[in-house]
């Protein structure tokens, strides 16, 4: 709480050693711990002590050899040259090394400066030169290949590769990365004209006469600019001049400590007579701060030029309504009881549920996208969709309606609508909605038969409905059950542009808010509303005039909806009866029935989740200290041998018999619907 912590947050924690109550030798051990620590984190140049290295000699290398070495952070081969060679007094032995005591300093032949690094005889071998034709290549040859992880299609680091299938356009197999040669599986390697042959290393005295002849211009790799593929000749913007795009005179070109942008001193305006010294900031114009967006003491805010022509200056001004701020706000929680792509009813949300804005709904999880009609996936299906009147060939007659595609409006600019200017077409979410329907897909259309077995669509419907039927709630959004596609077709509509049209139909087994025996339940508002609300009614600086007050009226208050009390049914009371380990529990649950029943099931969902998987325990076992953990959360944990209860580190025993508590099963089980399927 104190750090605002919230779940699914990644965070860090650090072990604090107690000083005062350790003994020396902890001290000391925490101390090495923290000189490797370091040791890992320094430069290669450093990781050997340069006062205990003398001069060396190799039988396999001389100074100025070309070489490829093995760089520890990327895990890659790059080229480089042998700068000095160098031996260690006391070598330990190592495995597969042919010099132990010979140390190599090298600098990379892209490096600019005096940066070197010592290696070991196993990080470098002879700098590879021959390019393998196609016909040579064979399935379980290792070669030297040109692969990126993160990006397979662009250019990248050279790595070894195993060879396992040799295709007509690229090669299959799995890379060896770093010293420990740890292989990286299904890589695809697309250069298959760059392929180099890995050179052995040889004696000195066996070397031929043309050893260091002919060595081949530098492989390529990763591109430092790839709008310009690095050519120097060409002018670029992103690696060169952002004015001139030149790249010449290098040394001149000085680098925005904002945004890393390149600059010649020349082409400033005005110019720089040189480059600042170094340790001084220095910022492009574009992102130089200006001097009157400086707020001094005793002084306001005052827009300079460059913010007074941006739209958030501009907003004080405008007409426009969002919603009063809520169109936009972002979710504070979410639905995590069932997946995303979850056909059907939600658990725990009775149709005629409210919500006064669309966030709430998301929040629900009954229809997540917080301004989309259609939730869906094109490969998938619609999960839900909300009926707003927000298309003018829209028709609602309760039961069954006639839904009106997305697209085919120009929403550029930052519009939320706008009229209908070209044709829509059966994709992205037009798609996912006919996928519904119980017919395989057609371009051109099509009904179901039998239109009950097709996929299942939860509707909410918008208050923005009620202006064109009667079947809409007066105020928020309103859950309305399930609907199944009975049919799409394309049609034009009344604009004279192309639309798809979808017909739905209910199939839901409780009744509709209209129907008789059906309830439209009390608006749920957010947290805080309702008093924020009666703040702003009864507070004396309102803008709407009011009249001289004498003392005798009552203060406005905002009407509360009725909350009905949440009522349990004879089953699910018995087994909460028989629930003796959770009595505790289910008392102060009981305590909030009275108060409805979204907050009566919000309680158990609180009480009841599972402190390993953060979700309402799913098969729930019951441990002798009164906490209930998922039945495969902590055979989880006893697979890892830790017999402790996970909420308060009770112990448990290697004996204990991991056993479904059924009556707390199925009292959730009945509250919560469906929620098993995401388990």
């Amino acid at each position: 709480m104190d750090y605002d912590i919230q779940l699914n947050d990644v965070i860090q924690l650090m072990v604090k050693v107690d000083t005062e109550n350790v003994n020396d030798k902890s001290v000391d051990e925490n101390k090495n711990c923290e000189q490797s620590i370091s040791n890992l984190n320094a430069e290669p140049s450093s990781s050997y002590d340069t006062k205990t290295l003398k001069k060396g000699i190799s039988k396999y290398f001389k100074i100025q050899d070309a070489v490829d070495a093995l760089d520890m952070q990327f895990g890659a081969w790059f080229e480089a040259r042998i700068i000095d060679i160098l031996k260690k007094e006391n070598p330990e032995p190592e495995k597969s090394n042919e010099e132990p005591d010979v140390i190599f300093r090298i600098k990379l032949e892209n490096e600019t400066g005096d940066v070197t690094s010592d290696v070991s005889f196993n990080e470098i071998r002879p700098r590879s030169k021959y390019t393998y034709k196609k016909k040579e290549l064979s399935e379980g040859q290792t070669i030297l290949v040109n692969y990126n992880a993160e990006q397979p299609s662009t250019r990248g680091y050279w790595y070894d590769f195993i060879i396992e299938k040799i295709n007509v356009r690229n090669l299959k197999g799995f890379l060896l990365v770093g010293k420990d040669r740890a292989k990286l599986q299904d890589c695809t390697i697309k250069f298959i004209d760059e392929t180099k042959r890995i050179e052995k290393a040889i004696l000195i005295e066996d070397r031929p006469e043309d050893y260091n002849s002919d060595m081949p211009p530098l492989r390529k790799t990763i591109y430092y600019c790839e709008k310009c593929k690095d050519v120097a000749s060409k002018p670029c913007k992103d690696c060169g001049c952002s004015i001139c795009s030149g790249k010449d005179e290098a040394n001149t070109i000085i680098l925005c400590d904002e945004c890393d942008a390149g600059y010649h001193i020349k082409c400033l305006t005005p110019p720089l007579l040189e480059i600042p010294p170094e340790g001084e900031d220095w910022y492009c114009p574009s992102c130089k701060i200006d001097e009157n967006e400086i707020v001094r003491a005793g002084d306001k805010l005052k827009f300079s030029n460059k913010k007074a022509k941006m739209a958030s200056a501009k907003q004080e001004s405008t007409a426009r309504d969002w919603g009063r701020g809520m169109a936009c706000v972002g979710r504070t929680k979410e639905c995590t009881i069932v997946p995303k792509n979850h056909y059907g009813p939600i658990p725990g949300v009775d149709v005629g549920t409210c919500w006064k804005y669309r966030v709430q709904v998301s929040e629900s999880g009954v229809h997540r996208p917080h301004v989309a009609g259609i939730h869906g996936r094109e490969t998938d299906g619609a999960y839900s969709l909300i009926l707003s009147g927000g298309y003018e060939d829209d028709i609602d007659n309760g039961h069954e309606f006639i839904y009106t595609g997305s697209g085919g409006r120009d929403l550029s600019g930052n519009k939320r609508v706008s009229d209908q200017s070209c044709d829509q077409v059966l994709s992205r979410m037009n798609k996912a909605l006919a996928l519904n329907c119980n017919v395989p897909l057609n371009k051109n259309g099509a009904e179901a038969k039998n239109w009950k077995a097709g996929k299942s669509v939860r509707v909410v419907r918008n208050y923005k409905i009620s202006k064109f039927s009667k079947y809409g709630p007066k105020d928020g959004n309103r859950y309305d059950g399930i609907y199944k596609v009975v049919k799409y077709y394309p049609e034009k509509g009344k604009s004279g542009f192309l639309v798809w049209k979808y017909l739905l139909r209910r199939d839901d087994p409780e009744p509709a808010p209209w129907e008789k025996g059906g309830q439209e339940l009390e608006m749920l508002y957010p947290p805080g509303y309702l008093e924020a609300q009666a703040k702003i009614l009864t507070s004396p600086k309102t803008g709407a005039k009011r009249k001289r007050s004498t003392g005798n009226e009552e203060s406005k208050t905002v009407k509360k909806n009725k909350v009905v009390p949440f009522k349990l049914n004879e089953k699910i009371a018995k087994a909460i009866k028989s629930d003796e380990s959770n009595t505790k529990l289910w008392n102060e649950c009981r305590s909030f029935l009275k108060a409805g029943k979204q907050v009566f099931l919000s309680k158990i969902e609180e009480l009841f989740m599972c402190i390993c998987c953060q979700e309402v325990v799913y098969l729930p076992v019951s441990t002798e200290c009164k906490h209930n953990v998922c039945k495969a959360c902590l055979l989880r944990s006893f697979s890892a041998e830790i017999f402790n209860c996970p909420h308060c580190r009770f112990e448990l025993g290697k004996d204990f018999k991991v056993t479904v508590n059924e009556n707390l099963s199925t009292v959730l089980l009945d509250l919560f619907p469906g929620y098993e399927a995401n388990r």
